[in-house]
């Protein structure tokens, strides 16, 4: 279950701001605390129809997406390094989060635009395979070739992000991808070397990197399309 809660949660956000089919008001109870729960815990006390909680129960499926991302590409560079035998189906699993997030965009921006962006996402997981492949054998040259292909690919999809919405900039959103592939490096680096201390803080500089990207996606999306948003009559 937990391998769909991310476009489950992401579903009933689009579904309360009226961009899903058929879709219907929230209950009146606990819904608005529920959703309206930061990642570290803060409630806003909000009501159920109000702007504020349709953008909570948003900003929130979108860091579900987006930790996800972290969690599962974490798992994968565990079972590289290690060679363990759950490397295909963590993999597997990471690969389906680049749909779901490519899906979560579909409402906005078409499926088109969505397609775009998962195939943009499952190049950023397949290069960041072969860097760690290429790490653990020793293969200086292909590695650095991989990590210049991977770069490029983030700068491509921050020129995605910045065409899509006006208010993700693009010095703003090659910033956050440099950022999210400089603290994932970090991450495998320490990993691969077997620098555990260094490897937890890496883990922690990812983990709160995203979460700052999914809020500026979120906040992005909610000003672009703010009736989707807007306080139910």
């Amino acid at each position: 279950m937990k391998s769909f809660l991310g476009a489950g949660i992401l579903a009933i956000a689009l579904a309360v701001a009226g961009f899903l089919p058929g879709a219907i008001g929230a209950p009146e109870t606990t819904t608005a605390d529920a959703a309206s729960v930061s990642h570290h815990g803060t409630v806003a006390p909000v009501s159920d129809n109000s702007n504020l909680a349709k953008q909570y129960a948003f900003r929130a499926a979108m860091r579900e997406l987006w930790e996800d991302h972290v969690v599962w590409t974490r798992q994968v560079i565990v079972a590289i390094i290690r060679g363990t035998p759950d490397t295909d189906a963590a993999l597997t699993r990471l690969l389906r989060n680049q749909t779901d997030i490519g899906n979560a965009i579909k409402p906005f921006y078409g499926d088109a635009a969505g397609n775009q962006l998962t195939t943009l996402l499952r190049e950023h997981i397949v290069i960041a395979g072969t860097l760690l492949t290429t790490a653990k054998s020793g293969d200086t040259a292909a590695f650095t070739a991989a990590k210049t292909d991977w770069y490029r690919n983030g700068d491509d999809i921050a020129r995605f992000l910045a065409a899509a919405n006006p208010n993700w900039p693009l010095a703003e959103m090659q910033a956050a991808m440099v950022g999210h592939l400089d603290t994932t490096l970090a991450e495998a680096v320490a990993r691969l070397t077997g620098d555990w201390n260094g490897d937890v803080i890496a883990y922690d500089a990812v983990h709160q990197h995203i979460l700052h990207m999914a809020d500026t996606l979120s906040d992005g999306i909610i000003a672009q399309f703010p009736s989707a948003f807007a306080k139910a009559k």
